[in-house]
């Protein structure tokens, strides 16, 4: 059944996950079918806003609060703008049938361009806003104000004039029905001297409900006739699936093994029992030594294939090879930076119930428009019957396993015609998420004879971020074709001698291949950079 603009519109005055300590996942967020003509243009105003009779207002983001309070911030820059309490405004965010595309949510993005966006949006409202009441009210939009959401005669206003009255609440001005604005770059926004909320403390409303373990988190999402999934990883990087022995978990009950390829999963709909047959469940693979070892793994780095030899590079100050061969001292030093694991508290967790050519994903993916535009293109969906509703997982620090466990519940919700949850174990997140990569650095300097550093050379191996989509371990386990992007964030910056040398480089040895899958891990590589 449809959602209707009517319920669609109620559901944005609702409690929702981020700004309620019920622990019940919000109706709109449960709802296994795409809420019809929602507008979704981030040139809009109504893909951002929704204002409700009672004068609450509901906020619409693409990025997600991945624990960074996101959604608390938002509201506050929409307050600041629409002239309303923070505590009137709900945040509904990452739903890509409901939100509007900002793009995936890293670095400080969430704020200073999806936030932006939100507030310029809330900003063209306001001036809307005055336009209506000042007809309304018979009285110039300059001569007005809106405090605590309501429309009123500025204190400086000449007393006097017709109209209904000498004030109107925003919700008896729109009050459910669209503003058909597009978002206005020009019109100015709220000065930081007139803020009644950005600045001051302010609680965050997920807090208590963490603190308490009543907040809740994607895990917690079903849906009726659910199965439980767990995956059964390959014993090592490149293996293959030679054979599957069902018998060995004979006596566990009402369990399904599924295999595609060399994709290997259970099925039930007990939890535990799912558990225990990727436990307990025999197969063989095909294993081969495609992983160096730990102990040379520096010494792979810096030997290992590059993309275009002597390197590429990203900074040069004069001559450093002449002037550091006439100092009088040089020092040299090599620093490595191992792979890290993003190792999240909670492991990942995703829910997909896929009919036809689209259906309904849970998942706390950090770009819920780029999985749903990459989950299409994978498994031969359509990305407007396919709708990804964003619920907290936890935290990662980059991008953890999640959405992996959501193409591995695609996969099989779409094999076996259900709805899937598929959790990973904590095996499965340590051993397969990716990885923040590893980095070698040379760092080389050449000091005069009075000690004045005058050359200074860094030299970076580092793997290549190569274009396109990370590669999903469902999909190429299950032989469907995608992309096999790479990358490891901003993995260059902070390279730039740290002291004032006449002269000075900085050169990366991209390497062509990457032994583990990688991702940016926060501030990717700026710690190993700054520390060299």
């Amino acid at each position: 059944m449809d959602i209707s603009r009517r319920d669609l519109l109620k559901a944005g005055g609702a409690l929702v996950v981020s700004f309620t300590f019920d622990a019940a996942i919000p109706r709109w967020a449960r709802a296994q079918t795409q809420p019809q003509d929602k507008p979704l243009d981030p040139s809009d105003v109504d893909s951002f806003l929704a204002i409700h009779p009672d004068g609450t207002v509901t906020v619409y983001t693409g990025k997600v609060d991945v624990g960074t309070g996101l959604r608390i911030a938002v509201a506050q820059m929409a307050a600041e703008e629409l002239g309303v309490a923070t505590d009137r405004i709900t945040v509904i965010d990452g739903d890509t049938a409901m939100c509007p595309d900002q793009g995936g949510t890293g670095g400080s993005t969430g704020l200073t361009r999806g936030g932006a966006e939100v507030r310029q949006a809330a900003a063209t409202a306001r001036q809307a806003f005055l336009s209506l009441a000042a007809e309304r009210l018979n009285r110039s939009a300059n001569e007005l104000t809106i405090v605590n959401g309501v429309v009123r005669l500025r204190p400086d206003a000449v007393v006097g004039g017709g109209g209904e009255g000498s004030s109107i609440g925003i919700g008896a001005l729109v009050g459910d029905r669209r503003l058909s604005l597009k978002v206005d770059p020009r019109i100015p926004l709220q000065q930081p001297s007139a803020f009644t909320s950005i600045g001051k403390p302010l609680p965050r409303p997920d807090i208590p409900a963490k603190c308490t373990g009543r907040h809740t988190y994607v895990h917690d999402m079903t849906v009726p006739g659910m199965l439980h999934a767990r995956v059964i990883q390959p014993a090592s990087i490149g293996a293959y699936l030679v054979a599957v022995y069902e018998s060995s978990i004979r006596e566990i009950p009402d369990v399904r093994v599924v295999r595609i390829k060399n994709f290997l999963a259970v099925v039930s709909k007990d939890e535990w029992a799912a558990v225990r047959a990727a436990r307990e469940l025999k197969a063989t693979w095909s294993e081969s030594a495609t992983l160096p070892g730990s102990d040379g793994l520096d010494r792979w780095t810096r030997n290992a294939d590059e993309m275009r030899d002597g390197g590429n590079p990203i900074y040069v100050r004069g001559d450093m090879p002449a002037v550091m061969a006439t100092a009088a001292k040089k020092y040299s030093a090599t620093y490595f930076w191992p792979y890290q694991s993003h190792a999240s508290l909670g492991p990942s967790c995703a829910l997909a119930d896929i009919k036809d050519d689209g259906g309904t994903i849970w998942s706390s993916s950090q770009g819920t428009h780029g999985m749903r535009q990459n989950l299409s293109r994978i498994f031969g969906l359509a990305p407007a019957k396919l709708r990804v509703v964003f619920l907290d997982g936890s935290g990662s620090y980059g991008t953890n396993g999640g959405d992996h466990a959501a193409a591995d519940a695609v996969l099989l919700s779409k094999h076996l015609g259900q709805p899937v949850r598929v959790q990973w174990s904590r095996e499965d997140e340590t051993g397969w998420d990716p990885k923040g990569p590893q980095q070698l650095l040379e760092v080389h300097a050449g000091l005069d004879a009075t000690g004045r550093i005058v050359a200074w050379d860094t030299q970076m191996w580092l793997s290549n971020n190569a274009p396109g989509t990370r590669a999903l371990l469902a999909a190429d386990a299950a032989g469907l074709p995608q992309d096999h992007g790479q990358g490891a964030g901003a993995i260059t910056q902070n390279t730039e001698p740290p002291y004032a040398a006449d002269t000075g480089r900085v050169i990366v040895h991209w390497l062509r291949e990457a032994p583990l899958p990688l991702s940016n891990l926060r501030a990717p590589g700026k710690i190993a950079n700054v520390f060299a």
